[in-house]
């Protein structure tokens, strides 16, 4: 394993882990020649699937471009680098357990949704707006008002309580 700093050869696990889920094992590593710490992860190697995209182009499933989408809406917010792991191995294993050798990207895009929204409702939203391609405020406020309803309905019932 090249380091990531100083790109020798050399290195020494420190630490290895088991995945919450347990499809991956997470090494903890340190290079002998630059003393640079990092992690690295090793999974098992899958069958090859394809992602049909909207275009009907056909690609490679890329968990690294639901990593990278995550990130991108969890910025500036309280998730942790591990919670977005975790949420990206279970839309992997869902993915890998539901579709032999083609997902359509939708599909991908709903499972990652569904998880987000209980994670965080920023990040939700965020990743919403570009995922469904918002086009105007009046399409935020659409994806808000399950959000605002809820917290209503919470505020009212609190109201009555303290009555």
């Amino acid at each position: 394993m090249k380091c990531p700093s100083c790109h020798e050869n050399r290195d020494r696990v420190i630490d290895t882990q088991t995945t919450d889920d347990g499809t991956a094992i997470r090494r903890r590593r340190e290079c002998l020649a630059c003393g640079a710490r990092y992690t690295t992860y090793e999974r098992i190697e899958r069958r090859p699937l394809k992602v049909i995209k909207k275009d009907g182009r056909r690609v490679a499933f890329d968990r690294e471009k639901i990593r990278i989408g995550l990130e991108k809406a969890c910025e500036k917010r309280p998730v942790s680098a591990e919670q977005i792991e975790q949420l990206v191995a279970e839309v992997e294993q869902e993915v890998y357990r539901r579709f032999d050798r083609e997902v359509p990207s939708q599909v991908i895009g709903e499972l990652v949704i569904d998880r987000l929204r209980a994670l965080d409702s920023v990040a939700y939203v965020r990743f919403a707006s570009v995922y469904r391609e918002f086009q105007d405020v009046t399409d935020f406020v659409d994806e808000l008002k399950p959000f605002l309803d809820r917290r209503s309905r919470r505020r009212s019932a609190g109201g009555k309580r303290g009555s």
